[in-house]
C-alpha cells in the first residue's frame, strides 16, 4: 500500500485531525507501543557474528554516528561488524542500490523517513520481530510512539530511537544591555512578543527582540496543522483558518515592533535567521531546534545564552511543538534481520535512552529519570537544559510524501505574509504553487 493510501485510510478511521492520544495508553501489542519492558525475551542471535550495513539520508558524520550510537554498539555487540555509509553529493541511496548494497538498517527523522522507505521499497513491517521479543511501545512518549502509525496503521515501519524539539534561546548580553529581564518557562506568545518589542531597538545598530526558525517552526507548528489535507491531497494553507492563526501569532505579531520590518528590509525581505542570531547577535530571542546547540557548540560558545521552554498560545496552555522523532528500522532486503533487530532493540533500552541522553540526544521514553540526565555530560550541561521538556507536545497530525515539497513555499510565505497588508492573497498563491508541485510529484 502507498504511504499516500495509508494515510488516506487512517485519516478516515481516526479522523482528519489525527490527535493520537490512546494507542499507548493500554494493551502494550507490538504495533502499539515502547520501548522493551522489564522481563521481556532475551535478543534473539545476539552472540552470532553478524555483518549489517547502515545508512540514513540525514548526512551525518561517520564520527557522529560513532559518539552517539556506533561505539556503544560496538561495545554491546562485539561480535558484529556494522558498518555506517555516511550520504554524500555523489553517493546517496539510489546509488547505493543501483551498485548492489544491501543496507540492513535505515534510519531518518520523521520528516523524510516514511517517503524514502516506501519511495525505495525498503519497508519491513516489524510487528512479528518485536512480538518474538516482548517489545512495544508502553513506556514511550505516547505522541511519539503514535506518530509510528502516520506510516501504516496495521503495521511498523520504524521505531522512534530519539526525538526533538522547538525550544525559546535567548541572548543574555542584549537583555543585560537594555535591563530587560530574562524570559521565563512557560511564556506564552503574547507574553513573547510584548518582550520582544522591549528588545527591539537601535543601539549604534538595529536589535531584534524575538524571531525564529520559520521551517522548524511550521513542521513543528503547535496548532497541529497538516501540511497536505491526507483525504483529499491538497494543500492546507489557503484552506486550513488555522495557519492565518498560526502566521499571525508566530510570525506576524514579532514584526509588529517597531523597526523589525525595516531591519528585514535590509536583510533581503527574510526575518532574522541563524546568523542573526549566532554571529552578529542581534537578536535577543530565537525559537529553534532543541539539539541544535550540539550542531553549532562554537557559535553558542561565543556569547552568552540560555534557554527556555518554547512560548504556548493561550488556548493551549502547556502544549509545546510536536515532537520530532527520528525512525530506525530493519529493511526488507537485510539478510540478518534478527541481528539487525538486536541493534534497534539496545538502541530504545533504558541503558541506550540513558547514554543518549546524558549525551544530549533527547530520549524517547517518558520516563523523567532519565529525561533528567540530558546534556548531563554533554559541553552544556550547566545550561537550562530541562526546558526542552518543560511543555507536553502537540499532536503530531497526518504526514503524507509531499511534506518535503511544501516546506519550502511554506517558508517563504512567511516574510511575503509580514511585510504585506493581504495574507490571503499571499497563501492562495503558495496554494496554487504547492498544489502543482503535488500533481507533478511521481506517484
Amino acid at each position: 500500500m502507498s504511504y499516500r493510501g495509508a494515510s488516506k485510510i487512517f485519516a478516515a478511521a481516526v479522523g482528519v485531525s489525527l490527535v493520537f492520544v490512546s494507542a499507548c495508553s493500554g494493551g502494550g501489542g507490538a504495533t502499539t507501543g515502547e520501548a522493551p519492558v522489564k522481563g521481556t525475551a532475551p535478543s534473539v542471535k545476539q552472540d552470532e557474528p553478524a555483518n549489517l550495513v547502515v545508512y540514513s539520508n540525514s548526512g551525518d558524520s561517520v564520527e557522529s554516528w560513532n559518539e552517539r550510537f556506533g561505539n556503544a554498539l560496538k561495545q554491546k555487540f562485539p561480535n558484529y561488524t556494522i558498518k555506517y555509509i555516511q550520504k554524500t553529493k555523489e553517493v546517496g541511496l539510489k546509488e547505493l542500490l543501483t551498485n548492489g548494497e544491501t543496507i540492513d538498517l535505515y534510519w531518518d527523522s520523521i520528516g523524510g523517513f516514511a517517503s524514502t522507505v516506501l519511495d525505495s521499497g525498503l519497508q519491513y513491517d516489524m510487528t512479528e520481530l518485536m512480538k518474538s521479543r516482548g517489545v512495544n511501545f508502553s513506556n514511550m512518549e505516547p505522541t511519539v510512539a503514535d506518530s509510528v502509525k502516520l506510516i501504516d496503521p496495521a503495521k511498523v515501519y520504524g521505531i522512534p530511537v530519539f526525538n526533538n524539539n522547538m525550544v525559546l534561546y535567548y541572548n543574555k548580553d542584549v537583555f543585560d544591555k537594555f535591563g530587560v529581564p530574562y524570559p521565563k518557562d512557560g511564556m506564552t506568545w503574547n507574553e513573547a512578543i510584548k518582550l520582544g518589542e522591549r528588545l527591539t531597538r537601535y543601539d549604534g545598530k538595529q536589535y531584534i527582540g524575538l524571531s525564529s526558525s520559520q521551517t522548524h517552526m511550521l513542521l513543528m507548528n503547535q496548532l497541529s496543522i497538516p501540511f497536505v489535507d491526507p483525504v483529499k491531497g491538497t494543500p492546507t494553507i489557503a484552506s486550513d483558518g488555522k495557519w492565518r492563526e498560526f502566521f499571525d501569532t508566530v510570525f506576524v505579531g514579532p514584526a509588529k515592533a517597531a523597526g523589525y520590518k525595516e531591519y528585514m528590509e535590509a536583510h533581503k525581505s527574510v526575518i532574522p535567521y541563524r546568523d542573526e542570531f549566532l554571529k552578529e547577535k542581534e537578536v535577543a530571542m530565537f525559537a529553534w531546534l532543541s539539539s541544535i546547540i550540539f550542531v553549532f557548540p562554537d557559535e553558542f560558545n561565543s556569547m552568552k545564552w540560555d534557554m527556555v521552554s518554547l512560548p504556548t498560545f493561550e488556548k493551549l496552555p502547556n502544549i509545546g511543538s510536536q515532537a520530532y522523532p527520528t525512525y530506525f528500522t530493519v529493511t526488507n532486503m537485510s539478510k540478518q534481520k534478527e541481528q539487525a533487530m538486536n541493534v534497534i532493540q539496545y538502541l530504545i533500552s533504558d541503558d541506550m535512552q540513558k547514554q543518549l541522553s546524558r549525551k544530549g540526544v533527547m530520549p524517547v521514553l517518558k520516563d523523567e529519570s532519565i529525561q533528567k540526565l540530558y546534556g548531563q555530560e554533554s559541553a552544556f550541561k550547566e545550561k537550562r537544559l530541562q526546558a526542552a521538556f518543560y511543555n507536553k507536545f502537540a499532536p503530531i497530525p497526518a504526514k503524507t510524501r509531499y511534506e518535503s515539497l511544501l516546506l519550502t513555499p511554506y517558508a517563504k510565505a512567511v516574510p511575503k505574509v509580514i511585510l504585506t497588508d493581504d495574507a490571503n492573497t499571499v497563501f492562495r498563491a503558495t496554494e496554487e504553487e504547492t498544489a502543482k508541485k503535488i500533481a507533478e510529484a511521481p506517484k
